[in-house]
């Protein structure tokens, strides 16, 4: 059992519950949680909104946990010998307890998704608090479950200028929440979250916005020029750099340390030096607008996986006796038209989640190809699969793109988009708000009708609606990017980055996770052909290197 003191509040929680939010502002949110817990046991965080982790020990022996509903604030924990341990980092965690060891499932794991999902971590024994949940600890017993699930109001309508005004203006309050005692300052890529969240600053403030944008000089890859027309249209004091490959070269090992586990999303380096920028500029929170793809319907697989959905609709002894049987055929592969008719069919038969494993970078690479023999028979294979399956099913029945918005709420925001932003930034000693994910936004989501997101094929198509006279036209109609890292093309053509990137994998060569034909094919042949396409899987395997060699320099696997 830990010492009281050693208990954690974190974040800025908001108690529904008018005693308990009195609580909070008197004496601080721990008291507030205290109170919360010996009221309410494990249904405490029940009604509490905002981002938190809490983790506190009552003097009868109890312990309670909890994290927000996106996990914007973490916390981490292990029994050990019958006692709880639990620490906002993974590391922290480890560095304090006996015996943690590398979990090679957990490399498996991030290599699988380029980051460690909830509840794993990279310590076999520690795990993650996920998104949403809460965890009570009592008599040696640790019980961990969700006191949040997303429930969506299905086909419910509105008078759509009513919907309209009502989203702009819980946006503009969840801008000026989080702009309370700061000077306004965002992130801006020119994409369309970010340029919305820059606008609502300046109205909500009244004040010249500072932005900051991140630019390379790479063909495909540089948004300046998106990022200066929304400076411009919304008249912001805007600063932006241009990352080189001798930033990366410099960037890379400090980065990767400074997460408490391997961390493989490219983006998390531009932002660093974005943060840095504005941290060099006096300013002590940024604005992000992460979330609006996520709640409101803007990735682009949503619109495929509708078209994905229309095969259901056709009949049975059509898709039987026709359709995958000619399709199926070896004929059909010599015709580029029956071939893409294949492709379809074969991918529309698969329900989702399963469907993304035929798009995963590590499978279809295949697993056994680039890890060793020794690592895999440590590994389930399946455990990724069955981590999807589990969460997409905890969804309560809705519609088909609801089910996949929740389903990116937790694997793509809580697991990787956040820890990202905020990671970068609090290496660069900044703190991150997150407007769109504010609560009355998130409500707003889940009774705004599916069609309003998704419009035929039209991504966020209510979103851009709503502020089709507030955006320029041109934002409105770009095609997404954000911070994307050219660093596949950058590898080819810098030698101390190719040097960097080459060390580091067969680094894990030495270790034993990596077999050494698939590094050396890898870099001496397939990242010349398709450096965007196999850069990623330099990228995830160099910063898993990177990390083990801050974090465990003595790990590898017996041979």
């Amino acid at each position: 059992m830990l010492d009281q003191d050693l208990s954690i509040a974190l974040g800025s929680p908001r108690f529904s519950d008018s005693r308990l939010a009195q609580l909070a502002a008197d004496y601080g949110a721990l008291h507030a949680w205290r109170e919360a817990f010996t009221q309410r046991g494990a249904q405490a965080a029940c009604g509490v909104t905002g981002d938190f982790a809490v983790g506190l020990t009552t003097t009868d022996g109890r312990s309670f946990l909890a994290v927000d509903r996106f996990a914007i604030r973490s916390l981490c924990y292990r029994v050990q010998n019958g006692q709880l341990h639990f620490a906002p980092r993974a590391d922290a965690l480890a560095a304090t307890s006996t015996g943690a060891e590398i979990d090679p499932q957990a490399i498996y794991d991030y290599l699988y998704f380029h980051v460690i999902p909830s509840p794993r971590t990279i310590y076999k024994g520690i795990f993650r608090l996920p998104p949403g949940h809460c965890a009570v600890f009592e008599h040696g017993q640790l019980s961990v479950s969700p006191y949040w699930v997303s429930e969506f109001i299905e086909h419910q309508s509105g008078h759509l200028p009513d919907l309209k005004a009502d989203f702009r203006r819980l946006l503009r309050s969840a801008v000026a929440q989080q702009l309370e005692g700061h000077r306004p300052a965002c992130f801006l890529s020119g994409g369309t979250d970010s340029s919305t969240i820059v606008g609502m600053a300046a109205l909500a403030s009244g004040e010249q916005v500072a932005s900051y944008s991140i630019g390379f000089d790479a063909a495909g890859y540089d948004e300046m020029a998106y990022a200066q027309l929304a400076a411009r249209h919304f008249k912001t004091d805007h600063h932006a750099y241009y990352v080189t490959p001798d930033d990366l070269v410099q960037g890379i090992p400090r980065v990767a340390a400074h997460f408490d586990q391997p961390f493989g999303n490219s983006s998390a380096l531009p932002a660093y030096y974005c943060a840095h920028l504005a941290r060099q500029d006096g300013v002590s929170k940024l604005l992000a607008g992460d979330g609006g793809d996520e709640l409101f319907g803007g990735n682009t697989r949503y619109a495929k996986n509708k078209l994905f959905g229309f095969y259901e609709h056709v009949p049975t002894i059509l898709q039987k006796g026709v359709l995958e049987p000619v399709l199926g055929s070896r004929s059909a592969a010599t015709f580029a038209l029956t071939r893409k008719a294949a492709s379809y069919v074969e991918q529309a038969r698969m329900p989702l989640p399963d469907r993304l494993q035929l798009v995963n970078l590590l499978l279809c690479l295949g697993d056994a190809e680039v890890l060793t023999p020794q690592l895999l028979a440590q590994c389930d294979a399946g455990a990724p699969l069955r981590l999807q399956q589990a969460v997409w099913h905890s969804t309560p029945q809705s519609s088909p793109l609801n089910r996949e918005l929740a389903y990116d709420w937790r694997f793509t925001l809580a697991e990787s988009d956040l820890p990202k932003v905020l990671g970068a930034a609090s290496l660069a000693g900044i703190d991150v708000g997150f407007p769109m994910l504010d609560d009355g936004l998130l409500a707003f989501s889940q009774r705004l009708p599916s069609q309003h997101k998704l419009k035929g094929l039209q991504l966020r198509w209510f979103f851009k609606e709503a502020l089709r006279d507030f955006l320029p036209p041109e934002i409105l109609t770009k095609k997404k990017q954000g911070f994307g890292l050219p660093f596949g093309v950058w590898a080819n053509a810098h030698p101390p980055l190719k040097k960097l990137a080459s060390d580091s994998l067969y680094a894990l060569v030495e270790r034993g996770v990596v077999r050494p034909d698939f590094v050396h094919t890898l870099l001496t042949q397939r990242l010349a052909q398709h450096p965007g396409y196999f850069g990623e899987m330099v990228w995830i395997l160099m910063m898993l290197s990177q990390w083990l060699s801050a974090k465990a320099p003595g790990y590898h696997l017996a041979r």
